[in-house]
């Protein structure tokens, strides 16, 4: 068992050492916290999408923008899509699945606004479905997948691609990444530093 606990820990830092290796995946994730800084000037929204674990982490980070990341200040626009449990289990029964975040999407989604959408695979099409609308919308569509990026990654404006292919270690990626944009934004928007 402590040779598997230090497999997996081992391997996740590996991961992590990649990303910080990966010049353009880090120039990749400046550009989506301008993006997002822009975006929240102009009164617009981001929104996220995900399925499972990767819904969980939409929600934390929505959460984290909506609420405070480090310091007290105003709350920002930010929205995770599968909260309304009535509208998720509706839609999916009256419609179908692949159609829960595309119809909020168009609801919801302005020209301007920034989709973030999560999926491990880069394949789950109901994410796919999303990222088209949304594009459509005039919308800025951030893919946040696993390595090969998937069917999103053509759908993206800016692809932050996790360099694994290992689900747990992608989401954590997709977290690292995820609160680092949290910070940024942040801190562009009400001009503090965070002491390191």
């Amino acid at each position: 068992m402590e040779k598997l606990i230090k497999s997996v820990v081992a391997e996740s830092i590996a991961v992590k050492q990649a990303i910080l290796e990966s010049e353009s995946l880090l120039q990749t994730v400046t550009e989506v916290a301008r993006v997002c800084v822009n975006c929240l000037q102009q009164g617009g929204k981001i929104l996220f999408a995900g399925n499972g674990g990767s819904a969980a982490d939409a929600q934390h980070l929505a959460a984290e923008l909506s609420g405070r990341f480090y310091v007290d200040r105003e709350p920002l626009y930010a929205e995770a899509l599968h909260v309304n449990t009535s509208y998720l289990t509706a839609v999916a029964n009256d419609y179908a699945y692949e159609e829960v975040y595309a119809r909020m999407v168009r609801a919801a989604g302005r020209k301007g606004d920034v989709l973030i959408a999560m999926t491990t695979s880069g394949n789950s099409e109901n994410i796919l479905r999303a990222a088209a609308d949304a594009k459509k919308l005039g919308m800025h569509v951030v893919g946040m997948t696993g390595q090969t990026g998937g069917q999103l990654a053509p759908l993206s404006d800016y692809l932050i691609n996790i360099p694994s292919r290992t689900t747990p270690r992608i989401q954590e990626g997709h977290m690292l990444l995820g609160h680092l944009l949290c910070e940024l934004i942040e801190g562009e928007l009400f001009g503090y530093k965070i002491k390191k």
